[in-house]
């Protein structure tokens, strides 16, 4: 089995791409060993010393760290990757849900605005998110209220330095062109 990495735009975080799916439908991400529970693989991660989070999409595992070095990181965490998917378990337990299951419940918006955010959520998705996802991470509708969109930035770009200038310079503008009842956006 080959792994590759590649760096991400967050410096303290790495993006794993095993070569096989991991999640086939939806997303999942792990900020501590507690919510790691839900799955053998991000619990076996967050075993190895310096491992800050884990998000799982569908053929990538974005692993953020402390201080450590990833030159110490890496071995670890690639072995682990390798490990988990010779043994044949699953990489969610059966008890975990879905991110995208999760944030579905969570959306806010008036009714009247249904048009508007039906668009929005178009425009992520098709253009948005699969760019965000080749830097190992993912944002999701959160809301729309007073021409303000909420969106909740996961794996590497969640603490990401420049995720700032992705939401306001890239998202922002993107969203205006097209909505033009889109004034800001902000991160939920």
């Amino acid at each position: 089995m080959f792994i590759q990495t590649e760096a991400t735009p967050n410096p303290a975080t790495q993006k794993f791409l095993p070569g096989k799916v991991v999640m086939e439908n939806g997303t999942a991400e792990f900020r501590s060993a507690e919510e790691a529970e839900a799955s053998p693989l991000a619990a076996r991660l967050f075993e190895i010393p310096g491992v800050t989070g884990v998000y799982f999409g569908y053929d990538f595992i974005s692993v953020s760290k402390d201080d450590a070095e990833w030159q110490h990181l890496k071995p670890a965490i690639l072995g682990s990757i390798m490990e988990h998917f010779m043994s044949g378990k699953p990489v969610m337990g059966d008890a975990s849900i879905l991110s995208e299951d999760a944030d579905a419940g969570d959306e806010f918006f008036d009714e009247s605005d249904e048009s508007i955010v039906l668009t929005i959520k178009e425009l992520l998705e098709t253009r948005v998110r699969p760019a965000v996802a080749q830097d190992g991470g993912d944002i999701t509708f959160r809301g729309f209220k007073d021409g303000k969109v909420y969106l909740n930035m996961k794996g590497s770009c969640s603490g990401c330095p420049s995720s700032t200038a992705t939401l306001k310079h890239g998202v922002q503008n993107l969203l205006r062109h097209f909505v033009p009842e889109v004034q800001e956006v902000i991160a939920a």
